[in-house]
């Protein structure tokens, strides 16, 4: 774990509407429970609130304790609207008047505090609501299959995108719902506390950690990662935290309980590639992030990304890539 004196505090308001879908609910805040346990420099806090004090689930779990829509929420909130089941277990009904106002007092309280700061993040069919309130005008979208038509209709202004896991947006951020409102919250975890917190979170809940269908290419980052070894995901983790250390198989070995041998041999069989080879993507991917979002030298950026020189840097850099490293450094904007 990571100390910190003072976490960096995030809190997230779960709007829980009728007929809520519990895995929209319990899937992505079960990742903001582990990363606050995998780490101290950020604190992400749940409250739960609605319209109405209890609320019949999906499955037909009634969820109670659920507080009253603030009038106001704090700076830099993550407002998170799961979704909602047309057909509950046992409760295959139509939508009633109660219901349906609960929609609506939805709909009127996102016009009123989803301010410029809050963060908004629809899961599945939650994106409706959000549609209805007029906060997708002008954005990328998308939302579960079966509600992409919905979604055109009642956000003519937004650019829905089908066929994607989740998509960003500045401050709205949506999701194809179900297990990738889980995708969602894990990319919202990197960004807050770091990829090393949230490969871990995605260990945990055993999945595999990817990135939004809006960028159809696999984060660096996450390559090699589809797999549940422990052995392998502590050496990871380790290269991950720090690319630039002066990793070698016989010090991963030793940080990750195998023999050096045994470690090679399970690293090649987990990920497809060799440890030297992972060392060597992370640094360039840490090259990568220094080349696009800074002025440093080439002989700079090589020597904190871990490698000896320039010319070691370009070597590992052209085995990855189709370009020298200096094409990514051309689309670097003016001013940067």
């Amino acid at each position: 774990m990571t100390d910190a004196a003072q976490p960096f505090d995030i809190p997230v308001f779960v709007v829980v509407p009728p007929r809520v879908l519990l895995l929209d609910v319990a899937g992505p805040i079960e990742v903001l429970r582990k990363a606050n346990l995998e780490q101290r420099a950020v604190r992400f806090t749940a409250a739960y609130i609605g319209p109405s004090a209890t609320v019949g689930s999906s499955i037909g779990l009634a969820v109670t304790g659920v507080a009253a829509l603030p009038e106001r929420l704090p700076d830099g909130a993550l407002v998170v609207i799961a979704g909602s089941a047309d057909a509950p277990m046992e409760n295959n009904r139509p939508w009633d008047e109660q219901e349906r106002a609960d929609q609506a007092a939805i709909v009127a309280w996102l016009k009123r505090a989803i301010l410029p700061g809050i963060r908004l993040v629809s899961i599945c069919s939650g994106a409706l609501l959000a549609a209805e309130a007029g906060m997708l005008d002008g954005r990328d979208c998308t939302t579960h299959h079966a509600c992409i038509e919905d979604l055109a209709r009642l956000a003519p202004n937004a650019r829905v995108r089908d066929n994607r896991l989740y998509v960003v947006d500045g401050e709205r951020l949506t999701s194809a719902g179900i297990t990738a409102g889980i995708d969602l919250m894990l990319h919202i975890v990197a960004e807050a506390a770091g990829h090393a917190c949230a490969l871990a979170v995605a260990r945990y809940l055993v999945v595999y950690l990817r990135r939004g269908g809006s960028d159809p290419q696999l984060s660096p980052w996450l390559e090699g990662r589809n797999h549940i070894h422990p052995i392998i995901h502590r050496a990871q983790d380790a290269v991950v935290a720090n690319p630039s250390q002066d990793w070698s198989v016989a010090s991963l070995a030793r940080l990750s309980g195998a023999s050096p041998r045994n470690l090679s041999r399970l690293f090649n069989e987990q990920t497809g590639m060799s440890v030297t080879d992972f060392v060597n993507l992370m640094r360039v991917a840490l090259a990568r992030e220094m080349l696009t979002g800074s002025r440093l030298d080439m002989e700079a950026v090589a020597m904190r990304a871990g490698f000896g020189s320039a010319r070691q840097l370009r070597r590992a850099w052209n085995r990855l890539n189709d370009g020298p490293p200096s094409a990514a450094r051309a689309r670097l904007p003016t001013g940067s």
